[in-house]
This record gives C-alpha cells, structure tokens and sequence, in this order.
C-alpha cells in the first residue's frame, strides 16, 4: 500500500506525472472537449493520448443529456455511477489533462471536488505539454477496465444555480467573476451562439480565463494572486461564470493555486443568463 499516491496540490507537472506514471491507483482522465472557435483541423492531438489515459466524456457521460444548458453537471448518484465505469475508486489518484493545454481539464477537476474527492490534480500544460517533453505517447484507445468503488459526497456549494447568483448580485455578498473574453463580456463582439443575449451579469468583474495562462501553462502563483486580487479587492466569496461552465473552472483551479477557499462556479454561466430575458444585464 505505500504506493498509493496522494495529491497535496490542484496542479502537477508533466515531469511529476512521468515520475509516478506506474503509482498503483494512478488514474490518469483525458477530459478533452472541442472549443467552441474550434476547427476540425485544430484537433490534430485527439488522435494519441497520453499511456493508458480514460476518457472523461464530458459532454456526453458527465452531462445531463436533453437539459436546458449546454454541460448542465449530473446528479451525484449518476456521477457515481459514471465514475464508477471509468474504473476510479475512493482511493484513486486522478490526474486529468486535456489537449488544448489547460482548458476543459479543470472542468473535470471542479465536478470530482464537488463530489468531495480531493485526490486530484490538473496536469500543467497538458497533453501538448506531455508531448513537448517527449514523454510517451499511444494511439487513442478505450481502456478495459474493473468497475471501480467510487462514492459522491455531494457539496451544493460548490456548483451553484441561478437563484443563489441572483442573491447574491443583489445583496452584493459575493464577487461574480466572468472567464469569458473582454468582448464578450462588454457586448462588443458577439456570443458563438447566437440566441444568447450579449452583455454580462450586472456587479460582475471580468477576467478572462486565457489571462491566467503563459501559453499552455498557468502563470505563478504570484501573479495569479495579483490577478484575483484586481477583480475581488474586497477578497468576498467568488462566483466563477462564463459561457456554459467550462472555463469558469480555470478560474477556480487558479483561485485554488492562489490561495482562495470560499468560491463557487454557476453551473447555468452565461447560456442561461443570456437566455432569460427577464434578467438584468450590463454592457
């Protein structure tokens, strides 16, 4: 049992991950989904993966299929399940990398803390990183695995609806904080789907995720606690929004990094507010 591995901060390194690639209850997640701009021709990675990696099908497994919002998070008994079939267990170590670098990868990392499973890590740079090192790589396949003994130990607060952001924008308790770009957020370039209002969510502060990243790799800690500090000097709880709840996970993964405990990602993000024509919004 002394090979169990234990996972003390949210982000690892290519070269940490090499290191400890034969760990006993390594579970290593490709959690890779297309970005919204993406062109078939950018997807180049999608074709290998890192050494006997799981895919963590966001979209389609770790989300409820037919609900209003685009990647609406499962129930906990159905995460459970899901979880399960990927083989993970209660005692397994999670690395999770996606192959644009450090995107949909976090959103991965956010739904297992909202689980109560804390024995997981974003892998820097992800699988450009991994392949830049020159580390192993195979072709994609599925993996035969057992079906593991993963438990859910749902916390609410963590993945947040609608009416608790609504609250909060009024009673100005918590500081929104937008992950999308700077057009988006002041309605000067449009939103990728088209029947979405443009604007942002009155009291929010804007920081898009790409400003969190030197490339492929999150910046410091140091410059990541400057960043937070610019749009929550106030240092409230933080809600992360963006456009459907994916990247407002890189805010909560550098969040983590810099320090903050109390935050929260509304799940609906931006499809949902922009949707409903009843909700006040700033440009």
């Amino acid at each position: 049992m002394a090979n169990l591995l234990q996972i003390e901060k949210p982000l690892v390194s290519v070269n940490w991950l090499h290191q400890h690639i034969d760990a006993t209850n390594l579970v290593v997640l490709d959690g890779t989904i297309p970005k919204v701009s993406q062109q078939k021709t950018d997807a180049k990675f999608e074709e290998f993966q890192i050494p006997n990696a799981r895919f963590f099908d966001i979209k389609k497994a770790f989300s409820i299929q037919g609900a209003a919002f685009p990647n609406t998070a499962l129930h906990p008994k159905d995460f459970e399940k899901e979880a399960r079939k990927l083989g993970i267990n209660k005692n397994s170590c999670i690395v999770v990398y996606d192959t644009h670098g450090v995107y949909s990868s976090p959103r991965v990392w956010w739904l297992f803390r909202t689980m109560g499973f804390t024995n997981i890590a974003v892998l820097d740079g992800g699988f450009p990183a991994w392949k830049k090192a020159n580390f192993p790589i195979e072709k994609k396949q599925i993996q035969d695995v057992e079906l593991g003994n993963f438990k859910a130990s749902f916390e609410p607060e963590k993945l947040i609806n609608l009416e608790i952001v609504l609250e909060s924008v009024k009673n100005r308790s918590k500081q929104v904080v937008d992950a999308r770009s700077k057009g988006r957020f002041n309605a000067t370039e449009p939103e990728p789907r088209k029947e979405i209002r443009s604007g942002h969510i009155p009291t929010s502060t804007n920081l898009p995720f790409s400003s969190l990243l030197n490339n492929i790799e999150l910046k410091s800690k140091e410059d990541l606690e400057q960043l937070f500090k610019e749009v929550n000097p106030d240092s409230k709880e933080m809600i992360f929004s963006c456009g459907s709840g994916i990247t407002a996970c890189v805010l909560a993964l550098g969040a983590s990094i810099a320090g903050y405990k109390e935050m929260a990602v509304y799940d609906g993000s931006w499809t949902e507010w922009g949707s409903l024509t009843h909700l006040p919004i700033e440009k």
